[in-house]
Formats: C-alpha cells, sequence, structure tokens
C-alpha cells in the first residue's frame, strides 16, 4: 500500500510517516521545501516529492505523487494566528484546488485533518454528531474544506475520514504552546512562569498517540466521515504545568493570572472518543 503525506515536516508529520514504516507502508512524503526533509531521520526510508500547495498547478498530481491509494493531508500554513483572514482568503482556496485535482485524477482515500475548534464555544464533552459553529478564521476555513470534500464524497466514491485534532504535546510542538515555553523558561532559570489562571479545561494526547490514531483512522475504511482523536479526559491547563514538572523533577514559582483567557475557546470541553474507540477495536 502507498499512502501520500502532506506536511511531511511539520509537528505531527514525522511521527505519522514513522507510525505507517513500522507498519510497512510505502509512504510518498511532500512538503514545500525538500531542504528541511532532508534533515529528518525518516527521509531515507520514503519517497519525497517537493510541492507547494500554495503555488497552484494544472499537471495531473496523482500521477505526480505516483498514484497513492490513500493520502493523509496535515498540510496548512499560518498555524501561529488562527484568527488571521488568510486562513479563509488564500490557504483555503489553494488546498480545495490542491485536494480537487488529486481526487478528479484518481485518489479514492483521504484522510484529512480538522481541529476541534470547528465546534466553535460549546463547553462539555463534544462528539462528531454537534453541528459545528466555528467563529475565527482558521476553523471557519477547516470547516468549509470539510464541506467542499463532503460534496466529492456524497457524489463519488471516495472515502473520507475527517480527523478533528484537539490539544497534543510532545519533541517538535510550537515554541508557542505552554509547555514549549515552560521548557525554555526552566532552561532559562527562570524563577517565575506567567501564564492563566490555568482553569481552563481541556483534552490533551501526546503527538505520537494522535499519530498512531491519524493512521489507524486513515488505514481502514469501515468508519468514515467526522472522527474525534482525544483523550475523552478534561484536565486543567494549570494540573498540564504541574504535571509537566513532576515528570522532569523541576520547580519554577507559577505567575497565575498573567495572561487572560483566550477569547475563542471554550472555557471547559473535551472530546467524545466513542467513534475512535470503535475504529481501534477494528
Amino acid at each position: 500500500m502507498k499512502v501520500l503525506v502532506t506536511g511531511s515536516t511539520g509537528f505531527i508529520g514525522g511521527y505519522v510517516i514513522t507510525e505507517l514504516l513500522e507498519r510497512g507502508i510505502n509512504v510518498i512524503a511532500t512538503s514545500t521545501n525538500i531542504t528541511h526533509a532532508t534533515a529528518k531521520s525518516w527521509f531515507p526510508d520514503v519517497v519525497y516529492v517537493e510541492h507547494d500547495i500554495q503555488k497552484p498547478s494544472i499537471e495531473n498530481l496523482f500521477e505526480k505523487f505516483e498514484k497513492p491509494d490513500a493520502l493523509i493531508h496535515l498540510a496548512w500554513g499560518k498555524l501561529d494566528n488562527f484568527k488571521d483572514q488568510v486562513h479563509l482568503d488564500e490557504i483555503l482556496p489553494k488546498h480545495e484546488l490542491f485536494l480537487q485535482n488529486l481526487i478528479a485524477n484518481g485518489l479514492k482515500d483521504l484522510t484529512v485533518i480538522g481541529t476541534c475548534l470547528e465546534y466553535g464555544m460549546k463547553e462539555g464533552e463534544l462528539h462528531e454528531e454537534m453541528s459545528p459553529d466555528p467563529i475565527i478564521a482558521y476553523p471557519i476555513a477547516k470547516n468549509k474544506l470539510r464541506q467542499f470534500l463532503d460534496k466529492f464524497s456524497s457524489e463519488t466514491s471516495i472515502s473520507l475520514k475527517w480527523v478533528r485534532l484537539f490539544y497534543m504535546y510532545g519533541n517538535g510542538q510550537s515554541k508557542k504552546s505552554i509547555l514549549s515555553q515552560l521548557d525554555v523558561a526552566l532552561e532559562r532559570n527562570d524563577e517565575v512562569f506567567n501564564m492563566s489562571l490555568g482553569e481552563q479545561q481541556r483534552d490533551y494526547l501526546p503527538v505520537n498517540e494522535v499519530a498512531e490514531n491519524i493512521v489507524i483512522f486513515a488505514l481502514q475504511r469501515e468508519i468514515n466521515g467526522i472522527i474525534n482523536c482525544c483523550s475523552n479526559i478534561p484536565i486543567t491547563i494549570k494540573q498540564l504545568v504541574l504535571d509537566h514538572l513532576k515528570k522532569k523533577n523541576k520547580t519554577i514559582k507559577l505567575n497565575l493570572g498573567y495572561y487572560p483567557y483566550t477569547d475563542y475557546e471554550p472555557f471547559k470541553f473535551w472530546g467524545n472518543h466513542k467513534k475512535q474507540l470503535k475504529i481501534k477495536s477494528l
């Protein structure tokens, strides 16, 4: 089996590729810059094809990527600013063209990454049957891409798995993530770590488990549609920080309340994982 992975050099990409390779899957990896890719440990074990999704092409992309049996679409830009209108004005239309090209030329099986922020400001346990109600550019764009692909899946025989990621942590994560910032503060021997009050509840998984879930979802064809990728266990951000400090056997004074809570995330929410468990039991 041959699987195309976009966004191969991103945070999740390497973990997904490693998981696929361990399962004996032939991987076609792509990203915008081969220089970044050659530095990755997985590079010698994949077929790498450089491609910039933001530069639309009329060539047959299905053939360019060696006619993959399935796609895991991780790629997306501007993840440092979820509110930036570029998600809707520039990134979304280019990804629609990219995926439309692949489907039109023969791709039948897609696993595409969405976000828990598509649910909007709903609190509590979030399940896939809930109506999406995103309020900022990034999740609005993702939801529009899902709707775009849903049209294809209803009109053709393609298999579409839309994976709504919740939160994750692990090596290689964004420098803006709270645990990355905490690690920097510890390395500098800072006396104080500034953060919010930390009482907001989120749903976290280690990135290697997220990657394993994505691959499991992608390689099965019995269950399609929206799939939450989550732990189903809410944890406060304060507890997340305390657990990380305990794991590293470090201490630092927490300056709680220094930062306000975000205005685009519900205060307490986590994912329902019944569909995820059903797929993993197949």
